[in-house]
């Protein structure tokens, strides 16, 4: 039987690498060129596994010196979760977005990776995510290394199954209502950590 904390890291570290965005469009474009894939991936995942181990890292030792922080960081994780749930199921109905893999057209493998280091690395939201969100959530877990396994295991899974999978996923998730069904689909799953983090 696969432990909870480590199906809590997978699926909060999963739900928040869906979304759409610039990072998800360019590897999803060198996928459909079928450029330097397996670097890209590699790229995203070890970036991904940094962020993440940092995130539960710095929360625990901050955590380990200030035992109260902890029912903060809770409570502020599953409000942060709550609404991100809410904001998702609210976007199922409203919104019509496809992700499509247009942009520069890069040859080099140097000119890709420097790309993909400017979408990862430079984008605010990694950090929101990575060293907050799931260091906050991290404190929930009973088990932090492998609730940090199960986070970084669906950065991996879900960059090489975009990258190489790019081809049989770009005409489904070029259609609005795909992403329609993912938001809320991501949306049910969040409210669903919110209260698991709160009351778990």
């Amino acid at each position: 039987m696969i432990p909870t904390d480590f199906i809590s890291g997978w699926a909060l570290s999963f739900s928040l690498i869906l979304a759409i965005g610039s990072q998800n469009a360019f590897v999803l474009k060198q996928g459909l060129k079928r450029e330097h894939v397996f670097a890209i991936c590699l790229f995203c995942a070890i970036s991904d596994a940094l962020l993440i181990s940092a995130g539960v890292a710095g929360f625990g030792a901050i955590t380990a010196r200030y035992p109260n922080l902890v029912t903060f960081a809770k409570a502020g994780g599953a409000i942060f979760l709550l609404v991100y749930g809410l904001q998702s199921l609210y976007a199922s109905i409203t919104k019509s977005h496809a992700l499509m893999a247009d942009g520069q057209v890069v040859s080099s493998l140097k000119k890709s990776l420097l790309l993909c280091f400017g979408f990862t690395w430079l984008n605010p939201h990694v950090y929101l995510d990575t060293l907050v969100l799931v260091g906050m959530v991290s404190t929930g877990a009973d088990n932090k290394i492998l609730f940090t396994i199960g986070a970084i295991s669906a950065s991996v899974m879900f960059f090489f199954a975009l990258g190489y999978g790019a081809r049989l996923l770009s005409p489904l998730f070029a259609k609005p209502k795909a992403w329609n069904i993912l938001d809320a689909l991501v949306g049910c799953l969040m409210i669903y950590l919110a209260w698991h983090l709160w009351y778990g």
